[in-house]
C-alpha cells in the first residue's frame, strides 16, 4: 500500500515531461459575478499606499475564483483521481454558498497580464517550459493573475482582506522546468514582490500552515531581510526541507523560520509554535503587508497530512494573522489557497478561514 508520503513524492514529479496535460468536463459549481480585469496600467503605483494612521481603514473581504480554474487537470495512472482535482475548489465554492458567504464576498478581478510578474521572478526556461503545457499551463499564469489582483485591490483599500480560491496552487515551485508539488508558479512569492515593486510595501509577512514546508518560498527570500517567512510543516514530508535549524542567510538571517510538526500534531502544538516562534519577531519586524498561503491539508483526516486539526484552529490562526495585520498594516491581508485534498474537509476549513476573515 502507497503511503501519503510516497505517494505525493511520487505523484508530484513529471509532468511536464509528459506534455499535454489532459482536460474534462468541468464538474458544476456555484456561480460567483467577475469584475473586468485589471491591466498593469491601471495599477498604483508606491506613492498611492498607506498605513492605517493617514488614511481610513478599508472594510469588506474580497475573493478572487474564476470558473478556468476548474480546467487544470493533473494526470494519474488510469482508474485513479489525483488528489490536487477540480472538486476541490468546486466544493470550496459549494460550502461558502450554503453558508451565505457568497453573499457577503465581494468578487475581485484578476490582473489582467501577470507575465510581467511571473517572468521577473522565475527563469526564461522554467516559464517557457510551463507555458507549453496545454490547459494547465495559462491556469497557472491564472492563478498568478488572481493572486495579484488581490493585491491591487487590498493595497488600493477596496478590501480589507481577501481570499484567493485558485489552483494550481505555488508554494512549492522554483526553476526546475517543471511541476513540483503539483505547483507551477511560486504565487505567494510573486505577489509579495508585486506587493513591493508595484505598490512600495517595505516588509511583508508570510505566513504558510500548509502541511508541507513551502520550500519554494523560502528559496525566494532566503537572504532578504524585507520577508519574514514562517512555514508550520512536518519536516519528515515532501518535499524533505523546512529544517528548523535553516534560518536564513546573509541580510536574511533570522527571517526564515520553520516550525516542525510531528505527525499526529494538534490544534494546541500548532499555535504553541505561532505563540513561541512568530509573535515575538513580528513585533520587532512590523510587516506592513500580510500574505498568507493557506494550505488546508495539515486539517485532520487529509489524503496527504498527519495531523489533527480543527477547524477551530483555522479560525485561531487567522483571527491572529487579522489581529497582526490591524497592528501593523491597517489590516491589508492576502490569502492564497495552497494544498488540501480531503474534499470536505478543506471545504470545511477553509469556510472557517473566510468566515473569520469576514469577521
Amino acid at each position: 500500500m502507497t503511503t501519503r508520503r510516497e505517494f505525493i513524492s511520487s505523484a508530484s514529479k513529471g509532468l511536464l515531461g509528459l506534455g499535454v496535460v489532459p482536460g474534462g468536463k468541468r464538474p458544476a459549481t456555484p456561480t460567483f459575478a467577475a469584475t473586468p480585469a485589471t491591466t498593469p496600467e491601471e495599477t498604483p503605483m508606491a506613492a498611492e499606499t498607506s498605513t492605517s494612521t493617514s488614511t481610513p481603514q478599508a472594510t469588506g473581504t474580497g475573493l478572487i475564483y474564476d470558473a478556468r480554474y476548474l480546467d487544470h487537470v493533473l494526470p494519474l495512472r488510469r482508474g485513479e483521481v489525483h488528489p490536487e482535482r477540480p472538486l476541490r475548489l468546486v466544493r470550496i465554492m459549494e460550502v461558502f454558498a450554503e453558508r451565505g458567504l457568497d453573499q457577503e464576498l465581494i468578487p475581485l478581478s484578476l490582473l489582467a497580464d501577470p507575465m510581467t510578474s511571473i517572468r521577473a521572478h522565475h527563469t526564461r526556461e522554467h516559464v517557457e517550459s510551463v507555458r507549453r503545457i496545454d490547459v494547465t499551463g495559462p491556469v497557472a499564469e491564472l492563478a498568478v493573475a488572481g493572486a495579484l489582483g488581490a493585491v491591487d485591490a487590498v493595497a488600493r483599500g477596496q478590501v480589507k482582506n481577501a481570499f484567493c480560491a485558485s489552483r494550481p496552487p505555488g508554494h512549492h515551485a522554483n526553476n526546475t522546468g517543471q511541476e513540483e508539488g503539483f505547483c507551477f508558479y511560486s504565487n505567494a512569492a510573486i505577489a509579495t514582490r508585486y506587493a513591493q515593486r508595484v505598490h512600495g510595501f517595505e516588509r511583508v509577512l508570510i505566513i504558510d500552515w500548509d502541511y508541507h514546508h513551502g520550500n519554494g518560498t523560502q528559496n525566494a527570500f532566503y537572504d532578504d531581510a524585507s520577508v519574514l517567512f514562517f512555514s508550520t510543516h512536518d519536516w519528515q514530508a515532501y518535499p524533505g526541507t523546512g529544517d528548523p535549524t535553516l534560518m536564513g542567510e546573509g541580510e536574511g538571517t533570522g527571517f526564515n523560520i520553520n516550525a516542525h510538526l510531528d505527525c499526529g500534531s494538534r490544534d494546541v502544538d500548532m499555535l504553541r509554535h505561532w505563540d513561541s516562534k512568530l509573535l515575538s519577531v513580528v513585533s520587532d519586524f512590523r510587516p506592513d503587508f500580510i500574505i498568507v498561503s493557506a494550505g488546508f491539508d495539515s486539517r485532520r483526516d487529509d489524503l496527504l497530512g498527519c495531523f489533527d486539526l480543527t477547524d477551530d484552529v483555522f479560525k485561531r490562526m487567522t483571527r491572529t494573522a487579522m489581529d497582526l495585520a490591524e497592528e501593523y498594516t491597517g489590516g491589508r491581508l492576502v490569502s492564497l489557497l495552497e494544498g488540501g485534498y480531503n474534499v470536505e474537509g478543506s471545504a470545511l476549513a477553509a469556510a472557517a478561514h473566510v468566515e473569520t476573515l469576514l469577521d
